[in-house]
């Protein structure tokens, strides 16, 4: 994942290119109501905590700059057009049927594997992780409401977790036991790794009526036990 985020030019094009063509094809059409997908990772290591929508962004890699590009864009035609565009932020989502380019289902399928030794990128970055199901909730709310036109809007659980802790939580669900490794090639470079992220979703929680109900440790536990489950039965057929 770190190396197609840093060398992946063909994907950020796509990414600015894409977004360009759904909003000219929107305006062109008429359609009513556009959610431009954004990320965390446009804000770069928090500056302050917990990160509202008014934190500076930093691209710190290739995606994440394509990722501010292609929102700057959705805002333009708002700004120019009136296209009835609204970006959300999600912060971290995980769940079943994760890419397992993820920590989650990296950790998840080599732990279902019966692998004794897990081979890791740092644990020292915090996240804050959103359960795929309020994630989806959230997209509806917005897509459902004439609200937050031409607004950005974070969406996260408003609970800050190290990888070390999300770690310890999957191997006390899966019962086992294993020895951790550093993997080099899981390492992203120091300058391109986004250290801290935690949502302040007032504004989504506000606007839209949204909340999470995986929110907090005991919902990110539930929320991996849930994910770590579906593997389990995924693996199994």
């Amino acid at each position: 994942e770190m190396l197609r985020s840093l060398v992946g030019s063909e994907m950020c094009i796509r990414d600015r290119m894409g977004t360009l063509n759904v909003l000219e094809a929107c305006r062109v059409n008429g359609v009513e109501r556009i959610i431009q997908t954004s990320t965390s990772e446009v804000y770069g290591t928090a500056q302050y905590v917990p990160i509202d929508e008014k934190h500076p962004l930093a691209g710190q890699s290739p995606y994440s700059a394509s990722k501010i590009a292609a929102d700057q864009f959705a805002h333009s035609y708002w700004s120019s057009f009136a296209l009835p565009v609204t970006t959300i932020r999600p912060f971290n989502t995980y769940g079943p049927r994760q890419s397992q380019r993820a920590f989650i289902p990296s950790v998840m399928v080599q732990l279902l594997a019966g692998e004794s030794e897990l081979k890791l990128g740092s644990l020292a970055p915090t996240r804050d992780l959103t359960f795929v199901k309020d994630t989806a909730r959230g997209f509806a709310d917005v897509l459902e409401s004439d609200k937050g036109v031409g607004e950005t809007f974070n969406m996260g659980s408003g609970f800050e977790v190290s990888m070390a802790e999300v770690l310890e939580m999957i191997v006390e669900i899966s019962g086992q036991n294993p020895t951790v490794t550093l993997d080099q090639d899981r390492i992203r470079p120091a300058a391109s790794e986004v250290e801290r992220l935690w949502s302040d979703s007032s504004k989504m929680v506000e606007t839209f009526g949204w909340k999470p109900d995986f929110g907090g440790k005991d919902g990110l536990h539930r929320g991996l036990e849930a994910t770590y489950a579906l593997s389990l039965i995924h693996i199994s057929e």
